[in-house]
């Protein structure tokens, strides 16, 4: 043979090689791609395990403490809280800008069901669950029923509940003092329990137990499926026999006893009823759901994602605060996360199943 033919027997065999090791890598890029496809929970838990390592290297023991960890969860509660209720409306490709409101508004008529008229606090805060469900079946039933856009819906539903709660309130505050000694109850989110050097409070316990159940009941129950066939394409879900009126119905209704619940931790996270409280809960929420894999097409993520993408916040947040950086660098940093995670889903979508 040839100097000539050896040399391009050797550039022929080199190429397959190339071939086989880019094949090689197209193929593992694809196996995770579609990994991430099917665990949509594997972004934010891989992003919060690197966050965790990185802030434990540069603060050591400070960081890595039992109370310093525990602190997180107790500063996520309600985020953690409220985002689970924003989880299950995202789930159906709606978006709920009035769970901040109705948080608030719930923990005001606990407290005014209480002072103003008397009532046990028991059956005030029953009053308050009330009023979420009032507030949540208000919103499912336009989108529902009268087929408006769940973001204007929302947004006018926002603004009204926010005026009422002022209006309701006078703006006027039930100072801490007075709830400790003449209605604890209100308080309970707000009591710690210590287990060494961890202190855990009974919101914290509440945000974990709500979203082990509902990470049960969205996977293993019809209603679960049907609210994931819902978000994925409606006109399919109701050609296979699916309410979807009833699914989206029960779905805000479901998210305003959930921000109820966060209404009732935040009277125990801050010890008062302040109509002022929980400003920003709407765009927290959505940042923990974003974070946490959820898409916002609907139809893909799960609860335990945005429970990650919850502590992801705290985690950086924490953790700056105790390296001395300024608080923007925060917000920098989740904005980044916000886009990156946006952007991650799309490549995840493309997957082919």
């Amino acid at each position: 043979m040839s100097t000539d033919q050896n040399f391009e027997t050797g550039l022929q065999g080199s190429s397959n090689k190339v071939a086989e090791f880019d094949n090689h890598d197209a193929s593992f890029l694809k196996r995770f791609q579609h990994a991430l496809h099917v665990t949509p929970s594997l972004v934010p838990l891989i992003v919060l395990l690197i966050s965790l390592i990185i802030f434990g290297v540069l603060l050591g023991s400070k960081f890595f403490s039992p109370f310093a960890l525990t602190l997180i969860l107790q500063q996520v509660a309600i985020v953690g809280i409220v985002g689970a209720a924003q989880s299950v409306v995202i789930l159906t490709a709606g978006i709920d800008l009035s769970v901040g409101a109705i948080m608030v508004l719930s923990s005001v008529v606990m407290g005014q069901f209480t002072f103003r008229y008397g009532l046990p606090p028991e059956l005030a805060v029953a009053c308050g669950l009330a009023c979420g469900a009032i507030c949540g079946f208000i919103n499912g039933w336009l989108i529902a029923v009268m087929k408006l856009p769940p973001f204007i819906v929302t947004l006018g539903m926002w603004q009204i509940i926010l005026a009422t709660n002022f209006l309701y309130s006078a703006n006027e505050t039930i100072r801490s003092q007075d709830i400790a000694n003449q209605a604890p109850l209100l308080q309970l989110f707000g009591e710690k329990i210590k287990v060494g050097g961890a202190v855990f409070t009974y919101g914290v316990i509440f945000l974990v137990l709500l979203v082990l159940m509902l990470a049960y009941v969205l996977r293993h129950t019809a209603w679960g499926r049907h609210v994931y066939a819902v978000g994925d394409d409606p006109e399919a879900a109701e050609l296979s026999g699916v309410n979807v009126k009833r699914i989206l119905i029960s779905v805000y209704m479901l998210a305003g006893v959930i921000c109820a619940f966060a209404g009732w931790a935040l009277i125990g996270r801050i010890g008062s009823v302040s109509p002022t409280s929980g400003q920003l809960a709407n765009i927290e929420s959505i940042t923990a759901v974003v974070i946490g894999g959820i898409s916002l097409f609907g139809g893909r993520g799960s609860i335990m994602g945005m429970f990650f993408g919850a502590l992801i916040v705290g985690v950086f947040t924490l953790g700056l605060r105790l390296l001395g950086a300024d608080a923007q660098w925060t917000f920098l940093l989740i904005g980044a996360l916000i886009i990156g995670a946006v952007a991650v889903d799309q490549w995840i979508r493309k997957v082919s199943v």
